[in-house]
């Protein structure tokens, strides 16, 4: 490797995984001590220490560890980027990571992929679905899918599209509680909830003309939308979930809308990914063939 700082990256990571001078180094052709002297000089350079040093096994600082995470990042990018170049007109390779919540990426996404890997076999893809929504550096994850309002950030971001929510419950549910007439009848009935930090407790509904945050309660939390939608599949509360997301439920008759005069809320849902001047060959390309599908699926 010419890059000197390529290198030094490389030694650290096997030094980190192996835990010794002598195993990481000996991975590298490098001596105990030349090994020892190099991660000395990355944390002068920086002017942090990186290892706890132990007579036993080395253990990485706060810092160490973020320094990993960078450094993976960097050389995944790197390595993607010569064999890009290497491969001139050839197919994109390399890992993507694609972070994704339950219901979009079940209903949405998940169906694209069989499509995008016979295109491109030589993608590798690790997907987590998750509804919290996470740091794409902590993470490290290429590309996410966002819903809502984005954050001011270095991220780059495509819009897909409007998510509509709806209010729906099963027949079951219904004949057993009642049809809720007006937003105030929501507090004779169960509302099925979310339970991670970032989820409040209140339904945006229109009332008296008004677009209002409307408490709602119940008996049951869940921490991904398409345990909720189970859920309410089952007859145990009222759900406000994605349209796409129950598409298929309502035209079944699986599951019922309600209150639909005042469900008039909608958020942009888009992917995102880290910030640079041009993704990365195998970013483009999926983003390229998901876009105008995932606008598809949303109209």
């Amino acid at each position: 490797m010419s890059d000197p700082r390529a290198w030094e990256m490389r030694v650290f990571l096997r030094v980190a995984t192996r835990g010794s001078f002598s195993a990481g180094g000996r991975d590298m052709g490098m001596t105990p001590s030349a090994t020892a002297k190099l991660i000395t000089r990355i944390e002068e350079r920086l002017g942090v220490r990186l290892v706890e040093r132990s007579t036993r096994r080395l253990r990485l600082t706060a810092e160490g560890d973020l320094y990993r995470e960078r450094a993976e990042a960097l050389l995944r990018d790197l390595d993607a980027f010569d064999a890009e170049i290497a491969g001139g007109a050839r197919l994109p390779t390399g890992l993507i990571r694609i972070n994704v919540s339950v219901p979009f990426g079940r209903h949405c996404l998940l169906p694209l992929l069989p499509a995008f890997t016979d295109r491109y076999p030589g993608i590798d893809l690790d997907l987590t679905l998750t509804d919290e929504v996470v740091d794409l550096y902590a993470a490290q994850a290429d590309v996410a899918f966002r819903t809502g309002r984005l954050p001011d950030s270095a991220l780059l971001a495509v819009r897909l599209g409007d998510v509509r929510r709806r209010i729906v419950a099963s027949p079951a549910y219904l004949a057993r509680r009642g049809v809720p007439r007006s937003p105030a009848d929501l507090e004779q009935h169960d509302c099925l909830g979310f339970n991670f930090r970032r989820a409040a407790a209140v339904w945006p509904l229109k009332t008296g003309g008004r677009l209002m945050d409307r408490e709602v309660h119940g008996r049951i939390q869940a921490n991904n939308g398409e345990t909720v939608r189970h859920l309410a599949l089952l007859g145990l509360g009222l759900a406000r979930l994605a349209e796409f997301h129950v598409r298929d439920d309502i035209a079944a008759g699986r599951l019922v809308t309600v209150l639909d005069e005042a469900m008039v809320d909608r958020e942009e849902i888009h992917a995102v990914y880290i910030g640079r001047e041009r993704a990365p060959r195998r970013v483009q390309a999926f983003l390229d063939f998901t876009t105008p599908r995932l606008r598809s699926v949303l109209q």
